[in-house]
């Protein structure tokens, strides 16, 4: 998918003191997870777990640090804890690298 590193994608990472931030959009109980798209400025992002109990802000973080390769410390939700649209920073990581790795890893 070209979608990510489209300018024209709507689709930002900012740099932040330590590493990045960037929104995504949750669609959790979907039936694959992974990189599914881009959502207005945000990577949508389909998690197996539900939307209960905070186990799919467990799951977003969990799979971010896989997908990014970094430490689940290293991934935090900055905004909207409770809406399927959200604000991650991850720590360690550049733009570019962050660009890459989410591009590679869509569907």
């Amino acid at each position: 998918m070209s979608g990510l590193t489209d300018p024209s994608s709507g689709f930002v990472v900012r740099e932040v003191v330590g590493g990045v931030s960037f929104a995504v959009r949750v669609q959790p109980g979907a039936k694959r997870e992974g990189v599914v798209g881009v959502y207005g400025d945000a990577v949508k992002i389909a998690l197996a777990a539900p939307a209960v109990d905070g186990r799919a802000n467990d799951a977003l973080v969990r799979f971010m640090a896989e997908l990014l390769r970094v430490p689940r410390m290293s991934v935090e939700i900055i905004a909207g804890q409770s809406s399927r649209s959200k604000v991650l920073r991850v720590l360690g990581l550049s733009v570019d690298v962050v660009k890459a790795l989410l591009e590679n890893n869509a569907a």
